[in-house]
């Protein structure tokens, strides 16, 4: 009897043990209400999810917010407009068990879970816990719970010393720049050194003089009536360039009437190597380049991706890993489910037969995993219905770059043919795809331009068809679209993969920058901010001096440096070249200029204003009188095809060209200025190229003529 009472009440005390445990309440908090919901459907009724909408905590806007007498505290204030939310959470907060604070894996997001302790009121007797997951799915929310963590100071640490910095920079610049040049302008850390390539990249398109130079092609055909190419190499085995047309002409000649002798024939075989998985800077890229999407948008998707999407059948999931990252790297789990993937969908052949370790050029932080689809059978054609337009395009080639990296290499056969004639050489070569391999994944126009030429034997005879000489000049290098200037960020070590978007963004905000047809160019304002900060703050777009700076934020991440003297270094160099400027650097003065224009409203004569895109006329009669008009400046030239006067106008975007005021019936344009002249060997008008070393050169490309601009007084 009594081992019965004592088995009852053991069973009693386990029931009650387990009734306790579950009656326990656990309080979630993430970012955004989107990532709630797809984390509240793996977690059971003891999790309650909800969001903290972003950073609950900032500096504060209406100051700098950095005591800098105090070593540089920083003053953290309440959002506006968080107030209810935060009170909410304070709630949840104090009835929970335990509080897990679940924001993004990066420093942002561990700076938001700290900003949240503190915010609402988390002290030692709560029981609170980091945790992180690299993507949004059951198993890694799940594990998530399981390796619970504290808070990673040097994480949080690591972002206090970007905010400071950006705060401490952009803030004082931005009022030395409202107080000398106008309102509205900013100079932050990144975005100067932005700017600056762009400008620097604009300048060497201004000033670069195209050079002339010939191509030969030789239209041959073999004894089977077969078609091939042949160019031009040289004399004998020595490469021989072809300056200009004389030259050309001379060899065009030795090789008329002469047999085309293949000399030497060469067959192989080439591979072209499977393409790493997406980091953020690689996906913002290739969106830009096959997707025509702008970084922001490319981001804002992704981050969709990433959050969850409520795919019919299956509710709302995570479709991709973590989108901030400059890490090739995946796990194993995910390395096995794509092997098996290829595998059963392309076939044995089509799986690298080594595991793929993609590494990066420069330092990475490599905190996250490659980009990749959290589950690869979960294929885009599968889920299409689900996602709108632009979530499957940009699902589509995720998923696709992920697969195709873990794939074989493509195979091509190629064929080089070396041929002589008279005294000159020649050579063809084409190459044709045998096997796709990750092509079958991923072909974005790679193999579009492989071309296989008939099969040569040493000592035929080719017969020529025509011989195509063709004049050709250089070309100034590209302007930087926004994936080229996001390679280029990253190639020097200026930003991290969270920054790229909101630079491309502030800068274009600011209108230091205009896009047209993909192409950056920087604005007169933007030149005139660019002056500025290169002249009176260096180092702040200095791209060495940045890409250091880079260097020892992850350090203090890395917990091999106190955050502080990263600040403690920079601020005194930084406040004497602010005093500086403050000095020397005279207001810029944008007086209302008078016009001749007499306004049809009210007769009176208006005036020249400046506005965000440049100059425009309006009636000095404002307000009563709202009337405005495009203002048109004279380039102080006549029109070389009409003799109208030849004005500086702007393109709707504010680029800069020159045309003929009785446009549209004279259709005269040009990107350069016009100087008034004639060029003295083909009749064409010259134009100005160039802006520190300005040289006089003719618009005829074809013509080359160059002169050097007078000096100031000749």
């Amino acid at each position: 009897m009594t081992k019965e009472i004592a088995e009852k009440k053991n069973k009693t005390t386990k029931s009650t043990a387990k009734g306790a445990k579950a009656s326990k309440k656990y309080l979630v908090i993430v970012e955004s209400p989107a990532k709630a919901t797809t984390i509240g459907k793996f977690l059971g009724s003891s999790y309650k999810i909800e969001a903290s909408m972003g950073h609950i905590r900032d500096l504060p806007k209406s100051q700098l917010g950095i005591d800098v007498d105090n070593d540089f505290e920083p003053k953290y204030i309440t959002i506006r407009g968080k107030g209810d939310l935060l009170s909410k959470l304070r709630r949840d907060a104090k009835s929970a068990d335990k509080v897990f604070l679940a924001t993004d894996p990066d420093r942002e997001g561990e700076a938001i879970s700290w900003h949240l302790v503190h915010a609402l009121n988390l002290g030692e007797d709560k029981d609170i816990s980091r945790i992180t997951f690299n993507e949004i799915t059951k198993t890694a929310v799940k594990r998530s719970i399981t390796e619970a963590r504290e808070i990673d100071m040097d994480l949080v640490n690591a972002q206090q010393a970007r905010r400071v910095l950006d705060r401490v920079v952009g803030y004082t610049i931005s009022d030395l720049l409202w107080q000398k040049v106008k309102k509205g302008l900013s100079g932050g850390r990144v975005q100067s050194v932005a700017l600056r390539i762009i400008c620097d990249r604009e300048e060497e398109i201004l000033a670069f003089i195209p050079t002339e130079y010939w191509s030969l092609t030789a239209k041959l055909s073999d004894k089977n009536a077969k078609h091939l190419d042949a160019k031009f190499y040289g004399k004998g085995d020595t490469k021989m360039e072809l300056p200009d047309g004389e030259i050309t002409d001379e060899v065009v000649k030795g090789v008329e009437g002469q047999d085309f002798l293949v000399t030497d024939v060469k067959t192989g075989v080439r591979q072209k190597k499977p393409v790493a998985p997406f980091t953020t800077s690689t996906l913002q890229q290739e969106a830009s380049k096959h997707l025509n999407m702008a970084t922001q948008k490319t981001m804002m998707i992704a981050q969709q991706l990433y959050e969850g999407i409520n795919i019919k059948g299956e509710g709302t999931v995570g479709l991709v890993s973590y989108i901030r990252t400059d890490s090739f790297r995946i796990s194993d789990e995910a390395y096995s489910s794509v092997v098996a993937f290829i595998k059963e969908e392309y076939g044995e052949k089509f799986v690298n037969p080594e595991r793929v370790i993609y590494k990066s050029k420069g330092k990475t932080q490599d905190a996250h995993e490659a980009i990749r689809p959290t589950e690869v059978l979960r294929t885009p054609d599968s889920i299409k219905e689900s996602l709108s337009k632009d979530q499957f395009r940009l699902y589509k080639l995720i998923w696709e770059r992920f697969v195709a990296s873990q794939m074989s290499p493509a195979v091509y056969d190629t064929l080089s043919v070396k041929m002589q004639a008279g005294e000159y050489s020649f050579r063809s070569s084409g190459s044709s795809l045998k096997f796709k391999g990750f092509l079958e994944a991923y072909n974005k126009g790679e193999d579009e331009d492989e071309k296989m030429i008939p099969l040569l034997e040493k000592g035929d005879i080719l017969k020529v068809e025509t011989l195509l000489p063709e004049q050709h000049f250089t070309q100034p290098p590209a302007r930087f679209t926004d994936a080229s200037l996001i390679k280029m960020l990253e190639e020097i070590g200026v930003g991290r993969p969270s920054t790229y978007a909101p630079t491309l963004t502030t800068i274009l905000a600011r209108h230091y920058v205009i896009k047209e047809a993909k192409n950056l160019y920087p604005t007169e304002l933007g030149e005139a901010v660019n002056d500025i900060m290169k002249g009176y703050f260096s180092d702040i777009v200095d791209v060495d001096f940045t890409a250091n700076m880079e260097k020892r934020l992850d350090e203090v991440e890395n917990g091999h440096e106190e955050w502080k003297q990263v600040i403690r270094d920079f601020y005194p160099a930084f406040q004497d070249c602010v005093q500086d400027a403050r000095e020397k650097l005279a207001k810029v003065e944008i007086k209302d200029e008078v016009s001749d224009v007499i306004c049809e409203k009210c007769g009176k004569n208006m005036v020249i204003k400046y506005g965000r895109y440049g100059k425009f006329l309006a009636c000095p009669g404002f307000p009563e009188c709202q009337n405005t008009k495009p203002f048109f400046e004279e380039a102080g030239v006549n029109c070389p095809e009409c003799g109208g006067k030849v004005l500086i106008r702007k393109t709707k975007k504010g680029r800069i060209y020159y045309g003929c005021e009785n446009n549209p019936e004279c259709g005269f344009m040009s990107w350069n200025k016009p100087t008034g002249e004639k060029c003295p060997v083909c009749g064409s008008f010259m134009v100005e190229k160039g802006r520190k070393n300005v040289k006089i050169v003719c618009s005829n490309e074809k013509c080359g003529y160059i002169k050097e601009k007078p000096a100031d007084g000749e």
